[in-house]
């Protein structure tokens, strides 16, 4: 083959010989565009002119235009290594001392001390400081380590095209041999992400605490910023003790991030890989706050890097912080309107706007139940049958709410939270499967969406598919019961097989004519992901939110509305709306004062993507701080209002009120939320449609200033 292409060659005409050199002499006539650092350009305009000497001179054969082409390339090579501006990896510098190990970049100086392993921060005029190594840094099931018990620390210079940064490798730990935690450090801007890997052992993982928490100050200027359910501010003197540690994706942190405000100075943490993280606050009376990141283990095991950004930032507040977050939502793919939604899903568009009502058809307390009432048993059955329900929302479409979603709960066999996930067919006290069709085609008829509660986490012991291989089991073989609810005794669901009872229950419906729209999966988006170590089922915590999500894409497959319990961060781009997503409070969330300072954080995020309902009560309520009307918090937040059977005039009146302000703001990203006052009891917030949402919680009066057409 190479002679024959040889002979072609040499048989080249001169005038083809001429066209080749002419298409060489193209490309060289483009390397006049190549800028030469200084000092350069003597030897540029030499080297050119040599090149155009030899095009000049053409070729005749193979190897003269070989060894014309080979000029040209080399000329081209010493342009581009000389040229002013090339490809360089990021600016900055790395150092290692005997006291440190340090990157100083134009945004940020990171410094890692060596004896306590303290990180530190200083980005625009502020310098953060991380806690140092203790004994919580490293847990395993066999004792816990500290980061600096280990006996081989090395640390070098790692610096991409996008960051400057070092990676510190921990070994040789005494307690836990062939253990290793490599740690990266990128410094990105005003932004350090940390990466953790481990060389996994036997020794069974449980946690890792790294980096430690920010140290900050017990003065009202260091506040920090929590999205603890709805969100709220935490400021350095608070007098409450706040405490909590959970798994992200739960009440403790809807969303995984949190961050802390000094003197208009900003520190955001933002967990990259949420799924197997928790994250941990403590607050004591008086102050300071402490929070930070618990990588839990996945079976036991690191399993996979894990990462956590740091933000740096000036004139920030928790407006600031909570952008970031949604800017990282957006450039993950995560965020998904609800204009995108409603595309998706055509039914949505016959709930937005509308008023949520909520029915009971059974509630059945059985006796192993912690809630079982003993003084008065007869409370332990509430029955409202579906011929009773049925009035009830024609009376309220009377009452003149003309159109509304209608969740209902305890339709199923047995009543409300009870022989899950087997609960068809639905129950007989209740009416059976004619008197919900009947209920259901008559919301139909007046304009209401009909929606049902559903179950697929708790696993009841009464469940006619019970099986305990079909459990939620930890790694010592061993998975966790309790008996609060109706039902009584029971465990928990694996993931893995819930999408099949979904299917199966819903086509009981559709095989018996019910027209249901919607469906609420009750938990889902409140419990975070579980794992289970079953050897024939192992799950993850990731596996788990895929299953989880395939619940709700059964449903939307079926053009279904899909809701769940509260607003978390990784359902967010699959829910519609939630049952509600309110404040902490205490002594216990079902009511009374505030956790530190109620800030809507999570629809500063989410307001546009998922719907969040809101009690319209006048004082308190379930997640309603003491004193505050439900009400007012619903119009601050262009939320979707509940109302109740047997609403008044005034009643009917308020809810429409709310109506109108979220159909109006349904698909506007909340852009603002302020304090007009010392008091933080008079607020303002603002949609990216221009309505402005003024409140004063005192008073107990809204204000909506809708823009001028």
């Amino acid at each position: 083959m190479f002679a024959a292409v040889m002979c072609v060659m040499l048989s080249l005409s001169a005038g083809e010989w001429d066209a080749r050199v002419a298409t060489v002499s193209s490309y060289a006539d483009r390397l006049e565009a190549v800028v030469v650092e200084e000092g350069a350009a003597a030897e540029k305009t030499a080297r050119l002119a040599a090149l155009r000497e030899r095009l000049t001179a053409g070729a005749d054969s193979a190897e003269s235009f070989a060894a014309l082409y080979t000029a040209f390339d080399e000329t081209r090579a010493w342009l581009l290594a000389h040229s002013q501006d090339k490809p360089v990896i990021a600016g900055g510098t790395f150092e290692e001392t005997p006291e440190h190990w340090r990157v100083a970049t134009e945004d940020l100086t990171f410094t890692w001390r060596r004896d306590t392993l303290a990180m530190e921060v200083a980005a625009g005029g502020q310098t953060w400081t991380f806690a140092e190594s203790d004994d919580l840094d490293i847990q395993m099931e066999a004792g816990n380590l500290r980061l600096r018990d280990a006996r081989s620390v090395r640390a070098e210079r790692l610096f991409t095209g996008w960051s400057a940064g070092m990676v510190v490798s921990f070994s040789d730990f005494e307690k836990a041999p062939g253990f290793a935690l490599h740690v990266s450090a990128h410094c990105e801007g005003p932004e350090v992400v940390f990466d953790l890997a481990a060389e996994d052992t036997d020794a069974v993982l449980k946690e890792i605490r790294w980096p430690k928490p920010l140290l900050t100050d017990k003065t009202p200027g260091e506040v920090a910023v929590i999205p603890r359910m709805q969100g709220m501010l935490l400021p350095g003197d608070w007098p409450q003790h706040i405490q909590s540690l959970e798994t992200v994706n739960s009440r403790t942190h809807y969303m995984p991030w949190w961050g802390h405000l000094r003197n208009g100075h900003g520190a955001q943490a933002i967990i990259e890989t949420p799924f197997d993280a928790a994250g941990y606050y403590v607050h004591p009376e008086g102050g300071p706050t402490r929070a930070g990141v618990a990588w839990q283990a996945s079976l036991g095991r690191m399993a996979y890097l894990r990462t956590v950004r740091y933000v740096f930032s000036q004139n920030a507040t928790h407006v600031t912080l909570a952008k970031r977050y949604r800017r990282h939502v957006v450039e993950r793919g995560d965020f998904v309107s609800l204009r995108e939604k409603s595309a998706a899903s055509p039914a949505l568009a016959e709930v937005i706007g509308r008023p949520v009502v909520h029915l009971g058809a059974l509630y059945h307390f059985v006796p192993q139940a912690s809630m079982y009432n003993k003084e008065t048993p007869e409370d332990n059955h509430n029955l409202n049958t579906f011929d009773k329900l049925r009035a009830d929302v024609e009376r309220l479409k009377a009452a003149g709410i003309d159109s509304a979603y209608v969740h209902l709960d305890g339709w199923g066999f047995y009543g409300y939270d009870d022989g899950h996930p087997d609960v068809i067919p639905a129950g007989a006290e209740q009416g059976g499967a004619e008197g919900l069709r009947a209920l259901a085609v008559k919301c139909a008829e007046m304009g209401y969406f009909f929606a049902v509660h559903d179950q697929y986490r708790d696993f009841y012991l009464n469940a006619a598919s019970f099986d305990e291989r079909l459990t939620l089991t930890h790694l010592n073989g061993k998975r966790d019961e309790h008996s609060v609810w109706c039902g009584g005794p029971q465990t928990f669901l694996n993931p893995r097989f819930a999408p099949g009872y979904v299917r199966r229950n819903h086509d009981w419906f559709v095989d018996n004519g019910i027209p249901v729209r919607g469906a609420y999966l009750d938990v889902f988006s409140v419990v975070p992901p579980e794992e289970s170590a079953r050897k024939a089922h192992p799950t993850t915590r990731a596996e788990s939110a895929l299953y989880r999500r395939q619940c709700f894409d059964v449903l939307k497959a079926r053009g279904y509305v899909v809701s769940s319990e509260e607003p978390t961060d990784y359902f967010a781009a699959t829910l519609h709306l939630v049952h509600h997503g309110p404040y902490a409070t205490y002594p216990h969330i079902g009511g009374g004062e505030a956790c530190a300072i109620p800030v809507p954080l999570f629809n500063l995020v989410y307001h546009d993507s998922l719907m969040t309902p809101w009690e319209m009560g006048e004082d308190g309520g379930w997640g309603i701080p003491k004193g505050d009307a439900g009400r007012v918090h619903c119009l601050l937040n262009a939320g979707m209002p509940y109302v109740w059977p047997g609403a008044d005039a005034a009643d009917v009146a308020t809810v429409k009120e709310a109506c109108a302000l979220q159909e109006a703001c349904a698909f506007a990203e909340m852009t603002d939320h302020r304090f007009l006052d010392d008091t933080r009891r008079k607020q303002e917030t603002t949609f990216s449609n221009g309505v402005v949402v003024r409140v004063d919680f005192d008073a107990k009066t809204a204000e909506v200033v809708y823009p001028e057409k």
